[in-house]
């Protein structure tokens, strides 16, 4: 996976230079529904990441937010999932919180990702037994999610623009004290790995491009990705949207968040 990992990594990187040409101008804002923002900016960077890919990879496929979903990849073992802009909302309030994310999908299964912040120069990186690493404004150093057994010691990362009070009750449940706010689930994730946060859980709302790159970083870095329901996801499935939400933990935390969080309906 060494040349996928590595294409991964430039077009996150490359793809990401062009977001910030976009970020120094006035967005021009579209909505594909309710509370769904698109911008030039993300349209741009998914044409880019798509064609590169096709150019790289020619008989993988391929399922990019902002492209139309060619169901032709539910014959391929190989799929590209692509976020081209994840925390649209922090893009348009200025915030910086957002990232690229291209992920790998083998056979269902998450193996490779990128999560590039690039207002942070931030580059998330791994693939399927090659370990997980963060490459910060040039220093590079390996990813290991954080030992914490203990509620009363744990941080949980929580969303910037789509905060539940479901969730702040599951915190509350949990015995969690600590957090930290930010946009993009990448950057969520990218948190748990780094060990600066521990918990992680959001409610529908994302979909597969949300968590197949994030899902592979996290767990080389020997964390944990499922539902809410404990089930891991899977990627060679029609249905894209992420019904039964998303918990991402240390690993060691994460059963008694999972049962913490089924005993809210629905999950937040």
């Amino acid at each position: 996976m060494k040349a996928e990992l590595q294409t991964a990594r430039d077009l996150a990187i490359r793809s990401g230079a062009m977001l910030l040409e976009y970020y120094a101008e006035e967005p021009s804002v579209e909505w594909k529904g309710k509370n769904d923002p698109v911008t030039a900016a993300d349209r741009a960077a998914s044409r880019f990441i798509v064609e590169q890919l096709r150019k790289r990879f020619p008989n993988d496929a391929i399922l990019s937010e902002e492209e139309k979903d060619d169901l032709n990849r539910m014959r391929n073992s190989r799929v590209w999932v692509i976020d081209p802009m994840d925390g649209t909302k922090e893009f348009i309030a200025r915030r910086g919180e957002f990232a690229v994310m291209i992920g790998l999908a083998v056979d269902g299964i998450a193996r490779v990702g990128a999560v590039y912040q690039p207002t942070e120069d931030k580059l998330y990186s791994a693939a399927s037994g090659e370990g997980a690493t963060l490459s910060e404004r040039g220093a590079v150093r390996t990813l290991q999610v954080s030992a914490t057994t203990d509620f009363a010691q744990a941080t949980m990362a929580l969303s910037r623009s789509h905060l539940s009070g479901t969730t702040q009750s599951i915190r509350k449940q949990l015995g969690i004290e600590r957090t930290v706010q930010t946009g993009s689930i990448g950057v969520k994730v990218g948190l748990i790995c780094e060990g600066r946060a521990d918990v992680y859980v959001q409610g529908r709302g994302t979909s597969l491009w949300d968590t197949c790159a994030p899902e592979a970083i996290l767990h080389e870095a020997g964390g944990r990705m499922t539902d809410s329901l404990g089930h891991s996801f899977r990627y060679d499935v029609v249905e894209v949207r992420n019904l039964q939400g998303v918990i991402a933990t240390n690993g060691a935390l994460h059963e008694r968040v999972v049962e913490t969080v089924r005993s809210f309906k629905p999950p937040a």
